[in-house]
């Protein structure tokens, strides 16, 4: 399946000469639109914002000491966050955890806010439209669901889909950051605002966080919009696609 189908899902215009074959109809985002955005971008990428990585400590069971989270492997980590009750209501409402999913490996992380109603059904991060969505953006740019790795800030849902809680999202900073150690990606992608600006530790706007390198640790991170924010605001759908540009540059080392 060629590129300009998951440009077309994305809601992108690709524009091309009237004479012109199959092929050159996986080009680009029309040049114009394009390189607007990404002058736009150019004004403020180089801006970086350097976050250290988030905290980690000592949890007790039975009075025993257990070993840090920076000190789990995979499964141990995976275990561990199956039988989390850090946070009651959660813990109490959920179907399941939302561990992570994709290559351990990954060059490529995409963090998202909490898992919703499928995820909590699945226990897998973006599934349903807004997953298609996903998926759709990351096709676009040459990369499959399965080469990156999918994560969330919390692993429960909170219920009623609301906005997680600073302290959830705090209880839970832990396993987020010991998957960023495991995984070691070139890139982050952060999707929507709760998770960028839980990540960067700033109530800058997202519009504001965009087209720049910002860093978690010494990793590249790059911003862009939630999927389910593109489902409701498809107008913004162009915008995505210029930060998912600017995040293969980021990876390819193109753009420090």
């Amino acid at each position: 399946m060629s590129r300009q189908v998951y440009l077309d899902a994305m809601g992108i215009t690709a524009w091309v000469r009237r004479d012109a074959g199959d092929e050159a109809r996986a080009a680009n985002v029309s040049a114009e639109a394009s390189e607007s955005l990404v002058r736009h971008a150019d004004e403020s990428r180089h801006t970086e914002t350097r976050v250290e990585p988030l905290d980690s400590g000592i949890r007790r069971n039975d009075g025993r000491e257990e070993p840090t989270t920076s000190q789990l492997n995979w499964d141990e980590l995976q275990a561990r966050v199956s039988v989390c009750t850090r946070c009651a209501e959660l813990a109490a409402t959920r179907t399941q955890t939302v561990f992570g999913v994709g290559n351990h490996n990954a060059k490529w992380m995409v963090i998202g806010e909490a898992p919703g109603a499928e995820e909590d059904r699945q226990g897998e991060p973006f599934v349903g439209r807004a997953g298609q969505l996903l998926n759709n953006m990351l096709k676009a740019i040459g990369l499959e669901r399965e080469t990156v790795f999918i994560a969330n800030m919390i692993k429960c849902r909170p219920p009623g889909n609301r906005d997680p809680h600073p302290e959830e999202i705090a209880n839970c900073s832990d396993y987020l950051r010991r998957q960023v150690e495991l995984v070691s990606p070139k890139v982050i992608l952060a999707v929507g605002r709760i998770s960028a600006q839980n990540l960067l530790k700033t109530s800058e706007p997202l519009a504001r966080l965009r087209g720049k390198v910002h860093r978690l640790g010494d990793i590249p991170l790059v911003v862009t919009y939630h999927p389910a924010y593109l489902l409701r605001t498809p107008s913004d759908k162009a915008k995505a696609w210029a930060d998912l540009r600017f995040a293969r540059e980021v990876a390819e080392g193109r753009c420090s």
